[in-house]
C-alpha cells in the first residue's frame, strides 16, 4: 500500500467538490489528454511541453512527474492524504478505482480517480511534526515515503487517529524524499508554533489567549469563569468601556477534535440569549467539513478560527500583547529570502 499527498487547489477551491464526488481530480487547465495513452515518460513530457510551450522547461518536469502517477503508479487500495486549506484538518481516503478520463466532465475535472473518504477533518496536532512536514510539500500530489510514514499513519489509523508510541529528459515521480527539498516552510512554523501552544494553553487558558487577543485587538472584554457559562466563554465589544459595538460572542474548543454542525449552531443560540451582533468560534483543532460548508452563509454574523487564523492574529498582535502571553509564546521575527524558480 503506498500513501499519496494530493491537493484540491492552491487555496483549497476544488476540496469541496473532492470529499462530495469522492473522487481525486488533477487540476491542471487545458490538459486534454488521456493518460492512458502515455505510459511512456518521454512522450509525456513531450506532449506537456508542447501543451504548454510558455513555460520553463524544469517546471514542465515538475509538472510530469506529478501528473504522471495518478494513471501509471497509483494502486487501489492506495492512500490519499487531502491537507485542508479550509481548516486544520486532514482528509485520508482509500483508491477505489483505476484512472478514468472523461471530457463531459468539464474543466479541470477530465482526470480522476474514485476514493472512499474513511477518515475526514482529522486534526493536524494529531501528527507527529516530520509527518506534517512531508504533509507540507509544495507539490500538489506527491508519494509520502520518508520516516516509515506509511507504517505510522497506518498504526494511527488503528488507534483512533492518536499517534502510538513507536520507535527522453528523464524525471522521476513525485516523492517527498525530493519534495521536501521545497517543503512549504511558512506551513511547518505554523504546525510548530501550535503544537507548542496547545501543550501550554489546553482548556480555560486557551480562553485566556484568546481574550488578550482581543484585547490587542482594542475590544473591552467580559471572561466567564470556568465551568457553566452558557455557552459564552468570552464577550467583547468595541467603543468606551465595551458600551458600543460591535458586539461579539466567542466559543473557544481546545479539545482534540474537529467541531462539529451543532456547536456552530449553538454559538447562534447563545448570541441571541445576550444580545450578540456576532459570533467567534475558535476551535484549535479545525472544524468538520459540515462547518467549513455553512461559512458562507454565516459570514455576516460569525467567523471561524483555527489554529492557523490564531496565530495570524498572534503575528499581527503580537507587540500589543500583555507581558505574561509574550514570556509564555516567545517568538521573533525572521526574514528570509524568496528563493525564485
Amino acid at each position: 500500500m503506498g500513501v499519496w499527498l494530493f491537493r484540491a487547489g492552491s487555496k483549497g477551491e476544488f476540496e469541496e467538490k473532492f470529499l462530495m464526488d469522492g473522487r481525486i481530480y488533477l487540476t491542471w487547465t487545458n490538459l486534454h489528454i488521456n493518460l492512458e495513452d502515455y505510459k511512456d515518460r518521454g512522450k509525456l513530457l513531450s506532449k506537456l511541453l508542447e501543451l504548454y510551450s510558455g513555460e520553463k522547461l524544469n517546471t514542465i518536469k515538475n509538472w510530469a512527474s506529478q501528473i504522471y502517477p495518478i494513471a501509471h503508479r497509483m494502486e487501489i487500495g492506495d492512500w490519499v492524504v487531502l491537507p485542508s486549506k479550509r481548516t486544520s484538518t486532514i482528509h485520508i481516503g482509500t483508491i477505489v478505482s483505476e484512472y478514468k478520463y472523461n471530457e463531459n466532465n468539464g474543466e479541470p475535472y477530465f482526470h480522476y480517480r474514485k476514493v472512499d473518504w474513511f477518515a475526514k477533518d482529522i486534526p493536524r496536532n494529531n501528527f507527529d511534526q516530520d509527518i506534517l512536514y512531508s504533509f507540507g510539500a509544495f507539490m500538489t500530489i506527491c508519494k509520502i515515503t520518508r520516516n516509515d510514514a506509511e507504517k505510522r499513519i497506518k498504526a494511527m489509523a488503528e488507534n483512533n487517529w492518536k499517534v502510538k508510541s513507536i520507535s527522453t529528459i528523464s524525471f522521476n515521480d513525485a516523492e517527498d524524499t525530493e519534495a521536501n527539498s521545497q517543503a512549504n516552510l511558512e506551513e511547518a512554523v505554523y504546525d510548530s508554533i501550535s503544537k507548542y501552544i496547545i501543550r501550554k494553553f489546553q482548556g480555560y487558558k486557551l480562553e485566556d489567549l484568546i481574550m488578550d487577543i482581543l484585547k490587542a485587538k482594542g475590544f473591552t472584554v467580559y471572561h466567564s469563569k470556568p465551568g457553566a457559562d452558557g455557552g459564552k466563554d468570552i464577550l467583547a465589544a468595541g467603543g468606551e468601556m465595551g458600551f458600543g459595538t460591535p458586539k461579539i460572542c466567542v466559543q473557544v474548543k481546545s479539545h482534540d477534535a474537529a467541531v462539529d454542525r451543532p456547536t456552530l449552531d449553538q454559538l447562534g443560540g447563545v448570541m441571541n440569549n445576550v444580545n450578540a451582533e456576532y459570533g467567534l468560534l475558535v476551535s484549535w483543532s479545525g472544524f468538520k467539513d459540515s462547518v467549513a460548508r455553512e461559512e458562507g452563509k454565516q459570514f455576516f454574523r460569525i467567523r471561524l478560527w483555527d489554529s492557523n487564523d490564531v496565530i495570524r492574529e498572534l503575528f499581527e498582535n503580537y507587540e500589543k500583547l500583555s507581558p505574561e502571553i509574550r514570556a509564555e509564546i516567545p517568538l521573533k521575527n525572521i526574514w528570509i529570502l524568496s528563493e525564485e524558480d
